[in-house]
């Protein structure tokens, strides 16, 4: 059986203004809506007693929500950009009015610099170029970025403010006004425009840099006042691999995990991010770079590297190899031979294989009987191979030992190449932990199945669990059978 959540009209990814503060001091264009977290929290009876865990949290939508409503909660990120938002926007110590006040000091200083240079950070009419020598990046740095991503003018300017904050920071604002940056950046200041994957619009000759990142610290500081008198609750977030969970965190720790991983797609997240991380100093080098991506889930053909080894916690006779197979039939068939769709098939095998692994090594992190809430998608983008991502993780955990709840309707949305309707659902799962110490931490070499009969053996040759009770099986090209 399919579940429907409450809303899955057209707008259910939207964030309703009454839930702004806080989660959009930076959010991703893909994030999940708070009202989502809230839903899960309420079904799985999480309060002020429990521990909540975003594995893959994120710009921290989970952790926010939590926070607001006085439940612990902890993350888990991979990517330094996205880091670094979700501790900012769950740290609401910083003192409201002196926040905005060593804003203003540090805008004083440099629109006193700019003004210095014959350069109006928000002039009324356009103005030619200015004569002084504009800033840039170094090449290094520049080659990280996509082409004409920002315009000189506004890249200057953004120098600037950088400088300015570095010899004004103050420890307590610090990651604050750099987060408003951050926004500033995606949102305004650069030529980069989301629908949704990441591209460059039009040029923008100039735009204003220092009123926009001060507008943005200001409401900061509004929201900082409105959520500071909310319960309180501790939240960390953790830089590290889904997929070593357990070197983060401590066992029997977690009651309820609500969170969405990457989908198998072509959306590389690093791209996305990319801008502000190279510019706030997350990333200065392609060494750096590529360090980052290997500590992700394989989920597009950018991050797929010849030494990783997920795709080999996948048995060659498991549904996932047999959607790889076709993939790359169907390449063959379509004379593609880039190289990008050369690794449709094992970034196919790769994402599932992280999921595996990521499935295993929260094991022993969870407490008996905890809830958990995966929000993912189906996709068509490896040559309009139907992958129903949901349905293969549901096979992926019960062979782990979790039970399969449900598999839940959250919206659809139209898919660019074929203009079908993929389905967003919620995989619901629960850990019965009465076997957590005899499991395995890392998934099996070869994924198997268990059917209701037999009793929990990961590892023996049987039948695929029965999961007819939770939604109907779909063959690989995603008819109903």
């Amino acid at each position: 059986m399919v579940n429907a959540l409450s809303s899955t009209r057209a707008d259910a990814n939207q964030i309703a203004p009454e839930d702004l503060a806080a989660h959009d001091w930076y959010r991703f264009v893909l994030s999940f809506p708070p009202h989502l977290v809230r839903e899960y929290l309420d079904r799985f009876g999480i309060d002020h007693r429990s521990r909540v865990l975003d594995p893959f949290c994120g710009t921290g939508t989970t952790l926010v929500e939590c926070k607001k409503r006085g439940v612990p909660s902890v993350g888990v990120e991979a990517n330094p950009l996205a880091h670094f938002a979700s501790a900012v926007k769950v740290d609401w110590s910083p003192d409201p009015a002196e926040l905005a006040r060593h804003a203003r000091s540090v805008a004083l200083a440099a629109y006193d610099q700019l003004m210095a240079q014959g350069i109006d950070d928000d002039p009324i009419l356009p103005r030619p170029c200015p004569s002084t020598a504009l800033r840039r990046l170094p090449d290094e740095l520049a080659a990280l970025l996509l082409a004409d991503s920002i315009s000189p003018l506004p890249l200057h300017k953004t120098l600037v403010l950088l400088d300015t904050l570095r010899s004004r920071a103050r420890e307590e604002f610090n990651g604050h006004e750099r987060l408003a940056l951050a926004r500033a950046l995606v949102n305004s200041i650069s030529n980069l425009h989301f629908g949704p994957e990441v591209g460059v619009g039009p040029a923008k000759a100039d735009a204003p840099v220092i009123s926009t990142w001060l507008n943005g610290v200001c409401k900061m500081a509004r929201d900082l006042e409105h959520v500071q008198t909310g319960p309180p609750a501790p939240s960390e977030v953790h830089y590290s691999d889904s997929r070593r969970i357990c070197e983060a965190l401590e066992p029997g720790s977690v009651d309820a995990v609500i969170t969405s991983p990457p989908y198998p797609n072509e959306k590389d997240y690093t791209r996305t991010t990319r801008l502000e991380s190279v510019l706030l100093g997350f990333i200065s080098s392609k060494e750096e770079l590529r360090s980052v991506k290997k500590t992700l889930v394989r989920s597009n053909t950018r991050g797929v590297y010849r030494d990783d080894t997920d795709d080999g916690c996948l048995g060659v006779d498991s549904e996932v190899a047999q959607i790889a197979d076709l993939i790359e039939a169907r390449r063959i068939e379509m004379g593609k031979t880039s190289g990008f769709e050369r690794q449709y098939a094992r970034v196919t095998r790769l994402y599932f294989g992280g999921m595996a692994r990521h499935l295993a090594e929260m094991r022993p992190i969870l407490r008996s009987g905890a809830q958990l809430a995966y929000v993912v998608g189906d996709q068509a983008s490896y040559l309009r191979v139907m992958i129903r991502t949901g349905r293969l993780l549901a096979d992926i955990a019960a062979s782990l030992g979790y039970k399969v709840v449900g598999l839940e309707l959250f919206r659809t949305r139209l898919a660019t190449a074929t203009r079908e309707q993929l389905r967003e659902e919620v995989l619901v799962l629960r850990w019965p932990g009465s076997r957590a110490t005899r499991l395995p931490i890392r998934p099996p070499s070869l994924v198997q199945y268990r059917s209701k009969k037999t009793p929990l053996a990961p590892f023996q040759e049987s039948t695929q669990v029965d999961l007819a009770p939770f939604y109907p099986l779909t063959s690989i090209t995603g008819s109903v059978i």
